[in-house]
């Protein structure tokens, strides 16, 4: 391992229940997670594994019961409502099964939301989403809206989105299931494109397919990891 590398993701002992009537539902269960600068990491499970609601702690989307998580060397536990929303604007590049667009919005203003968000002026966004939509061969779709775009256009889309900004991490959740063959080798081989020029990268996936293009696979089971170096 390089050591010059920093650590993007240092996750101890998490453990996520929900709490269902009387009941208590333990879906992660002592999860330890070390992700390095420049990783890409494959998450593969089945449905039930509690693979999403781990992506949802990761992405500072939810906070587990219990743990230690540092993101790129914040402690996400310690942070307050605000801070969870500015780091998921900056240090978190976010792709999404359902490609999450706005339908009224064009691939241009899409790409360019985050930077809006935080408080980049708008020709200069503009011309950022522009760079991101062309790299992803997009550069004559920009003014297309998403009902106007294919599956495997809309989700090129939403990873030109989740890179704008430049955060240190892109999670990606179930990235191909709802592309057809094609589109889903298309957008794997973006993903390790985008994972050669530096950046850090965990796919969750119950596709094994996927997952064996990735550098490292872990497992996950009935809220348990199970690694595979």
């Amino acid at each position: 391992m390089d050591n010059n590398l920093r650590c993007i993701i240092d996750a101890k002992n998490i453990v996520k229940i929900y709490e269902t009537g009387y009941e208590e539902l333990k879906v992660l269960d002592d999860i330890n997670i070390k992700v390095m600068e420049n990783d890409l990491t494959a998450i593969l499970g089945p449905s039930g594994s509690g693979k999403s609601t781990l992506m949802n702690v990761l992405g500072c989307l939810d906070l587990p019961t219990s743990g230690q998580y540092f993101l790129d060397g914040v402690d996400v536990l310690k942070a307050k409502e605000d801070q969870l929303a500015e780091i998921r604007n900056k240090k978190i590049g976010f792709v999404f099964q359902k490609f999450n667009l706005l339908p009224r919005l064009s691939a241009l203003q899409n790409v360019m939301l985050p930077l809006l968000y935080r408080g980049i002026d708008e020709a200069e966004a503009r011309e950022i989403a522009k760079e991101k939509l062309n790299l992803l061969g997009l550069g004559d779709r920009l003014t297309h809206r998403p009902n106007e775009l294919s599956g495997g256009q809309q989700q090129r889309v939403s990873i030109a989105r989740a890179i704008v900004g430049n955060p240190p991490l892109l999670l990606a959740d179930e990235p191909t299931g709802n592309l057809d063959s094609k589109s889903s080798m298309d957008a794997i081989e973006i993903f390790k494109e985008l994972n050669k020029e530096g950046n850090t990268i965990i796919i969750i996936t119950h596709d094994t397919e996927v997952a064996e293009q990735m550098k490292k696979v872990v497992f996950i089971r009935d809220g348990q990891f199970f690694e595979n170096n």
